[in-house]
């Protein structure tokens, strides 16, 4: 590995994240093939899920051969679970003696999947986490705060652990209130926190209206990491987030079926690594399922955690949209860079009025208007057969002298970058949802009675 004590060492692993592409593809592809074999024989989904499609292990002999493989889609997964062996199903390629850890996603967009990993797979996730946070200017001498409530939701377990890995100090946050945790951050001078950007921001809010505390000039935060939401790569967020912290905020991207996959460094390079030393990434055409090579080009990214065994993840449809940046990062690492992190997800992307809608893209107007509250609440409804979006906003206290000149700002804002009109409700300050892990700020209900 590496000096630990080397001050002026910027990667976790020196050898891998500085290998030429060539032969950093020599490597995915071996361990491609070596999960893809390790799946066939022991999970009975793969094996059916392969032998439908005509596909045997032996069949990749070439890296442009990983596209033959079928996708697997988190529907698949939820189909499978809840039997023998019970819970995980057809998927769990270890006896079940072998499963320590039990984690399940969010369940924001279905049934929760469950998700088994061995003491390995944990290992594996430490390590990944390691990258990023290393990345990321983690080091010996932090003193990490994670104000998450630790519980069945992977989250910020691994960075947990992963922090110890690097060797700094950390303070689990957990059972505390938001007014807690912030004063222990006071007492203990803790230096980095892991968050999501809506509670990254609650939290400011909270220290100032509540405590009188201004975390950029009375906490010693310095950088912070965010994940859950993509706020940490929209442009307005970071700045609202660097801003009241007085910190360096940091973009980290995964899933609890897949991993931690993909990470912003110190470079703030406008977009984040995908750690391949661990994960194999495509980004797929939409409509056509074509590989996309050349940058600016959006794409759906299709991901193979390379190492992870109890339940292997292999060319699973992230529905997360991404593009490749046109420039390697200034910091020299060859991992690829996604250019502004993850963009937007396919399953969120919705038709509105005829127009596509990103609500990352409203995000990004609400965030950039000086004078604007940090929450905010998007409702599509049917009106007839007319569509009709509903923006709920907070104020500022402060600024409600300027609200109408704000009212004007965000409907010029909102029409230019998303190319719709929306009714405007303005609600008390503190009055919309407040939420600490993933926030779910936009709701489609049509076709809802």
């Amino acid at each position: 590995m590496k000096n630990l004590n080397d001050a002026k060492q910027i990667y976790w692993n020196p050898l891998v994240e500085t290998l030429p592409l060539e032969k950093l593809k020599a490597l995915q592809l071996k361990k491609f093939k070596r999960i893809l074999k390790w799946a066939y024989e022991r999970s009975r989904f793969h094996r059916r899920l392969y032998d439908e499609a005509g596909l045997k292990p032996e069949d990749i002999k070439v890296y442009e051969d990983v596209t033959k493989v079928p996708k697997v889609e988190k529907s698949m997964m939820r189909d499978i679970q809840r039997k023998d062996p019970f819970p995980y199903g057809d998927a769990l390629c270890v006896p079940l003696e072998e499963v320590t850890e039990f984690r399940q996603t969010s369940g924001t967009t279905g049934t929760p999947v469950y998700q088994p990993d061995t003491w390995q797979d944990w290992e594996w996730w430490s390590e990944a986490w390691a990258y990023l946070l290393y990345a990321q200017g983690y080091r010996k001498t932090d003193r990490v705060f994670i104000p998450f409530g630790y519980n069945i939701f992977v989250a910020f377990w691994a960075g947990h652990y992963a922090a110890e890995k690097i060797g700094c100090e950390v303070i689990p946050g957990g059972v505390l209130d938001t007014e807690a945790r912030i004063l222990k951050i006071q007492e203990l001078r803790a230096t980095a926190m892991m968050a999501t950007p809506t509670y990254v921001l609650g939290m400011a809010d909270t220290a100032k209206k509540k405590l009188g505390i201004d975390p950029s000039k009375d906490l010693t935060i310095r950088k912070i990491t965010c994940a859950g939401e993509p706020g940490a790569s929209i442009p307005s967020t970071k700045k609202r987030m660097e801003e009241a912290w007085g910190a360096k905020v940091y973009d980290h991207v995964g899933a609890t079926e897949i991993g931690a996959w993909g990470f912003e460094c110190t470079a703030q390079p406008g977009g984040i690594h995908i750690n391949e030393a661990l994960f194999l990434t495509q980004l797929e055409d939409v409509e056509t399922g074509e590989i996309i090579e050349e940058p600016g080009r959006t794409g759906k990214i299709v991901i193979t955690a390379l190492d992870r065994i109890a339940q292997p993840c292999i060319r699973f449809d992230s529905k997360d949209l991404a593009q490749w940046a046109e420039e390697p990062c200034p910091c020299g690492r060859t991992f690829r860079l996604l250019k502004g992190g993850v963009i937007g997800r396919a399953d969120d992307i919705t038709k509105v009025k005829g127009v596509l809608l990103s609500p990352s893209a409203i995000e990004e107007v609400v965030h950039g208007i000086k004078g604007l509250g940090n929450e905010f609440e998007v409702i599509v409804t049917k009106k007839g057969d007319l569509d009709d979006i509903t923006l709920k906003i907070e104020i500022l206290p402060e600024a409600e002298g300027n609200r109408e000149s704000i009212l004007t700002q965000l409907r010029d804002q909102l029409r230019l970058k998303t190319n719709l009109g929306y009714n405007i409700e303005v609600h008390p300050y503190n009055s919309l949802p407040r939420y600490e892990v993933k926030a779910k700020r936009f709701k489609d209900l049509r076709g809802k009675p």
